[in-house]
């Protein structure tokens, strides 16, 4: 499927709202719980959504817009959340990466981005050049990524409890199906 604007924002701004009516029920225990060693917990997942919302999609496509690739983007933080989500409730990150959402979507919309802009280059500090079409792909499909980690690592709190259904779940599994 070739890159549609448009429907990349539809994508991006339903986002917010499928992870809200998922995890703003649930307790504290299931939105924390990981799937054990270093991994992220679906809590730790929003703030990473957060921090990307703030320093990575929009920055970066601006300055693609702006200085193409004469300036290399400014590393990104993957785990920057564990420090800027200390000490908050899972609601607060959720009601933040709503209002965040709404505001890079609208400054998307402001920056009249034509086809034409869709394949100005900017240059990444690792991947070298790439399009500013390839940056809001990759921002669709980050978010189908924490999405699937999400549902793999609540999936996982009942790793356990499935018993023999385990080997018929993927998301616990990890088998291709």
């Amino acid at each position: 499927m070739r890159f549609d604007l448009a429907d990349a924002m539809a994508v991006l701004a339903r986002t917010p709202f499928l992870v809200d009516a998922w995890l703003r029920p649930l307790p504290d225990a299931w939105v924390r719980s990981n799937e054990g060693g270093d991994t992220w917990s679906a809590f730790d997942v929003v703030g990473h959504l957060i921090q990307g919302e703030r320093t990575d999609w929009i920055p970066r496509a601006r300055l693609i817009l702006s200085e193409g690739d004469t300036r290399s983007f400014e590393p990104f933080d993957r785990f920057a959340q564990f420090d800027t989500a200390r000490g908050r409730t899972m609601a607060s990150l959720l009601d933040e990466f709503a209002l965040l959402r709404r505001d890079g979507l609208a400054q998307l919309e402001e920056l009249c981005v034509t086809d034409g802009d869709l394949d100005r280059t900017g240059k990444h500090p690792a991947l070298g050049p790439v399009t500013l079409r390839q940056l809001l792909a990759t921002w669709v499909a980050h978010d189908c990524d924490h999405i699937v980690q999400i549902a793999r690592v609540l999936a996982h709190q009942y790793a356990e409890e499935v018993g023999p259904w385990r080997a018929y779940l993927r998301v616990i599994s990890g088998q291709p199906g």
